[in-house]
């Protein structure tokens, strides 16, 4: 019997190919499904205005009822964006990688979500304990127990 995430992500990607990924959104790899890395440009006059970075998403068996595991890729062609919720190695503080997650959530909504955050964005900048969490950030931010405060960024 296939793995739940199996079936969830073969729908996914069945959806992605027929309709296109969304506006700003592009597909690098989605060879497997333990792990599909897309782009994302933010649209419009934002900060972010003429980027493009990359996402990785990471899938364990028991996906979508456990989140995925979602980074900014940081290497020598990618950088995560500086925005208050993005940490430098990637990490990014968003609930609905969190205690927010829902298996009605998808690839696709998560994306659509981090470009409206990046799009709402009014100041490029790190988060405040960036440079000590990343010294001691683990290897997947799933380990990590964020404090969800703040939505205005």
């Amino acid at each position: 019997m296939a793995a739940i995430s199996t079936k969830r992500l073969t729908k996914e990607l069945r959806e992605l190919q027929a309709n296109g990924p969304p506006t700003g959104i592009g597909i690098v790899s989605i060879d497997n499904f333990e792990c599909w890395l897309l782009t994302i440009e933010v649209l419009g006059n934002t900060l972010y205005e003429g980027e493009k970075f990359c996402l990785r998403f990471r899938f364990s068996p028991s996906y979508p009822i456990e989140s995925p595991e979602v980074t900014f890729v940081v290497d020598d062609k990618w950088a995560a964006p500086v925005h208050p919720h993005i940490y430098s190695n990637g990490h990014i503080c968003a609930s609905i990688l969190g205690n927010e997650w829902s298996p009605v959530l998808s690839v696709v909504s998560v994306c659509l979500t981090i470009q409206s955050m990046l799009a709402s964005c009014t100041k490029k900048q790190k988060p405040q304990d960036n440079d000590r969490y990343v010294l001691h950030a683990p290897l997947s931010p799933k380990k990590t127990r964020f404090h969800y405060d703040d939505d205005t960024v």
